[in-house]
């Protein structure tokens, strides 16, 4: 709802339990009032009348309250936009008008800076403030856009402000550090071509909010290339954060009259429900407002990688999937390895046809036995992506990001190929759509293994472009392949964590997280991730003990399972060297996971106990079910194991723990807590309780 002040110069946003205001002067100067719990409009117009602080001689009086700086003026903050042409650089503008959409309720503030058109989108999405940018030539002359950020947020005047991030590097992502916010800027981001393994976009401040009780804001962007988000704490210790795509200032488009840019969209929530009550409620918006299709629950997923790597068959593959079927897997996936001449990661990248070798008459073959198990059928694919060693580059050399007279780079013996570029998006589209159309295939995992290093466009007269064009055209391939093939599901994966944001979850059904599967390392990581994320979208796999892929570490069948059921269960086990009894284990796990499916995917998610090396838990939420997932790392000198403190029950009620026959009531375990009966090392257990 937006609520509009008689001089149409105040507007207030209001959401079910948060408002959001700002102000225009009489200079054209928009101001931001208020973000945080509900006000009335009244509220708003008596903030809009107070002076502003100072004077200070040497300090802007609109540094730290302009809900949008621009470049130019009496300003000192890091600008959100910043314009050049072959007249002038930096804006001054003037207030056009404004309007709000009847059927979304978007609020469009317009601006007029000598033809060049600046509009400020506003949107609630229940407490979730969308904010996006436009900018129009609407002159004669081309417009060089050298920063467009989405928006910037201001935070109240508040002392000891805390910074929250997710940071990492491959096989170690999502992990959450807090730490005192101090001066000057804070800049995190990415100059890589996609989000990055580095960083989550997002960034959360309070200054002394537990799990669940204390104010929380948190900003969110949806983009998938480079970026940047920067926290500031200006001299008189005002906080604003400055986001978009982009990680620096040498230029994002260049715009002829009558073309326009629109930013992506940077996503802002205040809670008062401390970490957990501002997670959930990210949770709550990207179920209903960005992830598609995000009522439908995710299959148990199998997935050949971590069993075959590159060494597949297709009898082998059918072997998989048979004993996959017989432990209760719905979606066999198979991975890297089944196209071209794909025999390592030297060669194959961009030649999608089926290997005559290995699958002589194509996937349909195979995806008709997977079908006849009861399953459905996935393949692996890296479309962005060209060994030197395939047929493809070998045709099209050019379409490559590169720099003439430069050394061209290869990271994992692949170049990045230019989809900026029509041809090259044209190739990509008859060739995944004509195989997505030859066999019965419903799920793709779409990998992206490689950043940016030589982002050049020979002939291009603006080769900056290729940085935003490359994820404008992912987006259009997506959306266009999505709705050729209304059935199949898609997964963003870039050597695990490394492309995950809400421009990509509105795309794909599901993200891989990590590519470690160790089930300790896990649990930190999706920890992390849940902060933003729901588990909707989380996909986890048992894998292999001792694990393969990284650490050597060994852990329980149970271990494994309860750590990858806190999300999208997936299995990437080489099941063929299993034994009977594990796979009789399995079958058990993979039974209980569908069970408890609704409530972990769509339930409300409790983060109990962080993992920090004891007991850690989580716990969902659903109707009258709950059901906590509980791990235990080491019990130390033996201690005895503590009790977890429930959330979201109701004090009065009785609840029936299915694995115990406990009764307990609802005040007892908020307050005393639930035994896990937890022991020694890597232990796990999976408790399921229902209101009586």
């Amino acid at each position: 709802m937006v609520d509009i002040a008689e001089d149409g110069r105040t507007w207030l946003l209001s959401g079910p339990g948060s408002g959001y205001a700002l102000h225009l002067t009489g200079a054209d100067e928009l101001l931001h009032l208020h973000w945080g719990p509900p006000i009335a409009l009244a509220d708003a117009e008596e903030l809009a009348k107070r002076p502003p602080p100072g004077p200070w001689p040497f300090e802007s009086p609109l540094d730290g309250r302009e809900e949008y700086p621009v470049e130019g003026g009496p300003r000192f903050v890091r600008p959100a936009l910043s314009v050049r042409t072959g007249r002038r650089r930096g804006t001054e503008w003037r207030f056009v008008s404004y309007d709000v959409d009847g059927e979304d309720g978007t609020l469009r503030l317009r601006f007029d800076d000598d033809g060049v058109g600046v509009t400020l989108h506003y949107r609630m999405r229940g407490d979730v403030v969308e904010r996006w940018v436009t900018v129009a030539n609407g002159g004669p002359e081309p417009v060089e856009l050298l920063r467009a950020d989405a928006a910037t947020w201001t935070l109240p005047d508040r002392e000891g402000w805390r910074l929250s991030q997710l940071h990492g590097r491959w096989a170690a992502e999502s992990r959450l550090i807090t730490a005192p916010l101090t001066y000057g800027e804070k800049v995190i981001g990415s100059r890589r071509g996609h989000t990055g393994h580095q960083h989550l976009p997002w960034a959360a401040l309070d200054t002394d909010a537990t799990e669940e009780r204390g104010e929380v804001y948190g900003c969110a962007l949806g983009w998938s290339g480079s970026w940047r988000i920067s926290v500031a704490q200006l001299p008189d210790a005002r906080v604003q954060i400055t986001g978009g795509a982009g990680h620096d200032d040498s230029g994002l488009l260049l715009l002829a009259p009558g073309e326009s840019y629109t930013t992506p969209v940077f996503a802002g929530l205040w809670s008062d429900g401390g970490f957990g009550g501002a997670s959930r409620a990210w949770h709550a918006y990207q179920r209903a407002h960005v992830i598609p299709d995000a009522e439908r629950d995710r299959p148990v997923l199998f997935n050949s990688w971590e069993a075959t790597y590159f060494d597949i068959t297709e009898e082998q593959q059918a072997a998989l999937a048979r004993r996959a079927a017989e432990i209760g897997v719905e979606l066999f996936v198979v991975d890297d390895g089944w196209f071209g001449a794909r025999t390592s990661d030297r060669a194959g990248l961009g030649d999608w046809t089926p290997s005559p070798d290995r699958f002589p008459r194509g996937l349909k073959p195979l995806a008709d036995h997977v079908h006849a198990l009861g399953m459905r059928f996935g393949i692996w694919v890296e479309p962005e992506m060209v060994n030197p060693d395939s047929e493809l580059y070998r045709a099209r050399p050019d379409w490559v990001q590169h720099h003439p007279g430069r050394t061209r780079t290869e990271l994992r013996n692949q170049l990045v190929l230019n989809l900026a570029r029509e041809d090259v998006r044209e190739y990509l589209w008859e060739h995944l759509d004509t195989l997505l159309s030859s066999a019965p295939i419903d799920y793709v995992k779409w990998d992206f293994n490689r950043c940016f290093t030589d982002a050049g466009w020979p002939g291009e007269p603006y080769p900056q472009r290729l940085w935003v064009d490359h994820v404008r055209a992912l987006y259009a391939l997506l959306d266009r392949l999505r709705a050729a093939h209304p059935r199949v599901a898609f997964e963003s994966c870039s050597g695990g964590g490394g492309r995950i944001d809400l421009g990509m979850l509105g795309r794909t059904d599901q993200v891989w997280t990590s590519d470690n599967t160790d089930p300790l390392d896990r649990l930190a990581i999706q920890h992390g991730f849940t902060q933003l994320h729901p588990a909707r979208v989380m996909a986890a796999w048992v894998t292999d003990s001792p694990n393969t892929q990284l650490n050597g570490r060994a852990s329980s069948l149970r271990f494994r399972f309860v750590s990858a059921m806190a999300g999208v269960l997936g299995v990437g086990g080489d099941l063929t060297r299993w034994s009977p009894r594990e796979r009789t284990e399995a079958r058990r796990w993979v039974e209980l996971y569908k069970e408890i499916r609704p409530l972990v995917q769509h339930g409300e998610l409790y983060r109990l106990r962080p993992p920090t090396g004891g007991l850690s838990a989580v716990q969902y939420l659903r109707g009258e079910q709950t059901v906590v997932l509980a791990w235990l790392q080491a019990q130390h000198y033996g201690e005895p194991v503590p009790t977890v403190r429930l959330r979201g029950l109701d004090p009065s009620a009785s609840y029936e723990c299915r694995e115990t026959g406990e009764v307990h009531r609802g005040a007892v375990l908020l307050h005393h807590g639930l035994r896990t009966g937890l022991k020694g090392d890597l232990d796990a257990t999976v408790l399921r309780l229902r209101r009586i």
